[in-house]
């Protein structure tokens, strides 16, 4: 069993500042287990991602171009760089370094960091029940299909795929560029590496992810992605706060808060946000909803109450998004 270990997550950066974490773990990094596994194989791979053991107050380094500097981790393992950077830099993917070590074991990783093309549009978009089939009302089906269907299994949206590529080339001229992604979940960092790669895999967008606090107990995995969902207000509200030259369109479904939090956003941000989209999880639309979603409307914002990915596009076209 590894001593040490290291995840790092998608970074971003603008002209003034960079943002880059991780996490430090005693034992193996969530990713260590194998996602394709069938069965109980999978269930034992699922469950062994939320009985992690974070590394407290751990030295960490982060090198990129020409900055090196050094934080420590906080109580949960988890490290955050957030530095001020303005150095000039081509829009588009880099890649980053961090190390640390314990004792006389030393560990390397790399991932990317994110400067957004020149473009019209960030694309912020909810995960579970918005592309990824997830059956968030119900915990009990949710920590089945989490348990019991491993990433080939598990099932996205029809059109949803086409959809997202549509966003991610809107307004862009360049073959190269394309709108900026940013997937902000309540899942938590455990299932970082799931979520990654169930994108990779049905070919979304590239994107920046931001996800709750992890857990390391199999109690708290009886619960995943519940309780406050006010992380996802304040990650949303810091990316918007860190681009706020662009025009957004926030993508969520009708599950859980998404419209009640995408509503807050509108308010504080009435200039930036161009349409909001919530998924329809169940055959008939939420009464309840209407209010939220007429005020949203108010504000200047294109809504898109859809059941089908098609609806979606229909209106995308319709309000010239894409």
């Amino acid at each position: 069993m590894a001593k040490l270990d290291l995840k790092l997550y998608r970074g971003y950066v603008n002209n003034k500042e960079l943002i880059v974490s991780g996490h430090v773990f005693k034992s193996w990094a969530p990713d260590k287990y194998r996602l394709d596994g069938k069965g109980i194989r999978h269930a034992v791979a699922i469950v062994h991602m939320f009985r992690i053991k974070t590394y407290p107050n751990i030295e960490v380094t982060l090198h990129f171009k020409n900055t090196t500097i050094t934080t420590k981790t906080l109580e949960d393992g988890f490290f955050r760089f957030t530095i001020p950077f303005s150095e000039p830099l081509e829009s588009g993917w880099h890649p980053y370094t961090v190390t640390c070590a314990v004792s006389k074991f030393g560990i390397v990783n790399y991932d990317e960091l994110l400067k957004p093309f020149e473009g019209k549009l960030g694309i912020i978009s909810d995960i579970d029940d918005t592309f990824l089939i997830s059956h968030s009302d119900s915990i009990f089906k949710k920590l089945y299909v989490l348990l019991l269907r491993n990433l080939n299994s598990r099932k996205i949206f029809e059109d949803v795929v086409q959809h997202y590529k549509a966003l991610s080339m809107a307004g862009q001229t360049n073959a190269v560029a394309s709108n900026s992604f940013f997937y902000v979940s309540s899942s938590e960092w455990n299932l970082y590496e799931f979520i990654d790669a169930f994108a990779r895999l049905h070919e979304l967008p590239k994107a920046v992810i931001k996800l709750k606090k992890i857990k390391s107990g199999i109690s708290d995995f009886l619960f995943t992605g519940r309780g406050s969902h006010d992380h996802k207000f304040t990650k949303i509200k810091e990316i918007i706060s860190f681009y706020p030259h662009l025009q957004y369109v926030l993508l969520g479904d009708d599950t859980q808060q998404d419209p009640y939090i995408y509503e807050r956003i509108c308010k504080i941000f009435p200039e930036n946000i161009k349409a909001v989209y919530i998924r329809q999880t169940r055959s008939h639309p939420k009464l309840s909803l209407d209010g939220t979603l007429k005020n949203i409307k108010s504000l200047n914002v294109a809504v898109c109450y859809f059941k089908l990915s098609n609806e979606a596009i229909a209106h995308s076209k319709e309000i010239g998004i894409i």
